[in-house]
């Protein structure tokens, strides 16, 4: 007989830490994808040489990919975890093509680092992590 720790009776419920989390990783990648998209200029001046337009939008699509892996999340799916480590693993591929460093671009993991940790913060007893689908 397999046992399940769901009760259909109670509905999932995340820390409130957790909440805010994912709210910060919508508007800050809101914002992200805003710069990158539409004041291309002003992101090209502060990166090191000459960084293509292309590439650009590619980072403006990547923190697309983040806002809606957020709301997947939201939506308990783990497959936007997931989907964030892919656009993590992308995005330092893109930083170190265009010139900035190893350690800045290694800096992108830290974000995938936080957001697993407060996955893991409990709320009745049980992880966000465990919660996702």
């Amino acid at each position: 007989m397999e046992t399940t720790n769901e009760n259909p009776n109670v509905p999932k419920q995340r820390h409130g830490c957790v909440t805010a989390w994912l709210i910060l990783m919508i508007v800050a990648n809101s914002l992200s994808a805003g710069l990158y998209l539409f004041a291309k200029e002003m992101v090209t001046k502060s990166l090191p040489g000459e960084v293509s337009t292309p590439m650009i939008i590619l980072l403006g699509i990547l923190a697309i990919g983040n806002i809606i892996f957020s709301v997947m999340l939201f939506q308990w799916k783990k497959l936007g975890f997931w989907g964030f480590a892919v656009t993590g693993v992308g995005a330092i591929i893109i930083n170190i093509s265009i010139g900035l460093g190893i350690g800045q671009s290694l800096f992108g993991l830290a974000g995938i680092a936080i957001l697993y940790g407060v996955l893991q913060i409990k709320q009745n007893n049980v992880t966000a992590w465990e919660n996702l689908e």
